[in-house]
């Protein structure tokens, strides 16, 4: 989703050393060094920051697991990755779970480090809330049609016909004093702000979009056959993210080595509105624990796909996650 980040030339093999001085109800707990393969959906970001701040400081390696992070990007379908087993975990979306179960894809979610999706629409100083944008012409990526876009429609009484194509170029925003464009609160915001100071931003999350933002998920065999590596890494997972939020340093500075074309700006951004919007420790995760899930909020979102002809309604939403793990990595 965020154009300008460039994946690094050529896979490189991290190796880390263990974090030294962390005591944890496992520091005692000696463990066979499980491979595991996390897919990412982009190239190395502030918005994968919480496992390289878990790769980086040793926490994957203090529970007991080999973690290769594979990254993604635009030519990169990570579920067709994960059901041919070429990678154990993944980050992927909820309604794109939820579609998959459909499908009959043996998959399962099993943590959302994004209680809300960072997705929300960048719009000039003249509207002031997303009722405002009736009349505007909006740019909406592929994706964002079968997600997004029919809930903002349908909530704002909005036009079919004030959709237009988002190729992922911000001119025709920063041109068009009409427009208004999907954008991600930790990166097109962070450009929009520079060439235009009055743009405003609008995150969907706070207009009751249901979705989470980059959820986990692994395969039913991999639940079955390993339930004890998949709870060391969501635990693992969740504290990283803990510690990135808290000092990004560490997580930064390996996101940078695999995406050089990272800048420090950016990243501080990101992790900014991180913090600001309560992406990651807002929401159900303030009371219990970073990764958390709900069945009211799958219920939510699956509500929402139903009503907006984006599921079946005979799907049977209820075997797309488990929360057997999250409840063990507060």
């Amino acid at each position: 989703m965020n154009i300008q980040h460039y994946v690094s030339k050529g896979r490189r093999t991290v190796i880390v050393s263990a974090l030294l001085g962390l005591g944890t109800i496992f520091s005692s707990t000696s463990y066979a060094a499980d491979k595991l393969v996390l897919q990412t959906t982009w190239y190395a970001q502030a918005e994968q920051g919480g496992y390289y701040q878990a790769l980086a400081q040793g926490i994957y390696k203090k529970y007991g697991l080999d973690v290769d992070i594979k990254i993604g990007g635009p030519q990169v379908n990570n579920m067709t990755l994960l059901l041919s087993k070429r990678a154990d975990i993944i980050i992927n979306y909820d309604l794109q779970v939820l579609k998959g179960i459909e499908s009959n894809f043996p998959i399962k979610a099993v943590a959302a480090p994004f209680q809300f999706d960072p997705q929300g629409v960048l719009t000039h100083s003249d509207v002031k809330s997303l009722a405002d944008l009736k009349g505007k012409t909006i740019l909406v990526s592929t994706s964002g049609q079968a997600s997004w876009w029919p809930w903002l429609k349908g909530k704002y009484k909005l036009n079919a016909a004030q959709a237009r194509p988002y190729t992922f170029n911000m001119q025709p925003f920063l041109a068009g004093k009409n427009v208004a464009q999907q954008a991600y609160a930790t990166s097109e915001v962070f450009q929009a702000k520079k060439a235009e100071p009055s743009s405003n931003f609008f995150l969907f999350a706070d207009a009751g979009y249901p979705a989470y933002g980059g959820i986990l998920v692994t395969r039913n065999d991999v639940i079955q056959n390993k339930p004890d590596v998949v709870r060391r890494f969501v635990q693992a997972s969740m504290e990283g993210w803990k510690n990135y939020l808290a000092d990004p340093r560490l997580g930064n500075s390996l996101i940078k080595k695999e995406n050089p074309n990272m800048k420090d700006d950016l990243l501080a951004f990101a992790v900014g509105q991180m913090r600001k919007l309560k992406l990651i420790d807002g929401g159900d995760a303030k009371t219990q624990g970073i990764g958390v899930m709900t069945d009211a909020r799958w219920k939510a979102t699956r509500d929402f796909m139903v009503n907006a002809g984006l599921l079946k309604a005979q799907t049977n939403w209820k075997t797309a996650y488990t929360t057997q793990f999250v409840k063990t990595a507060k």
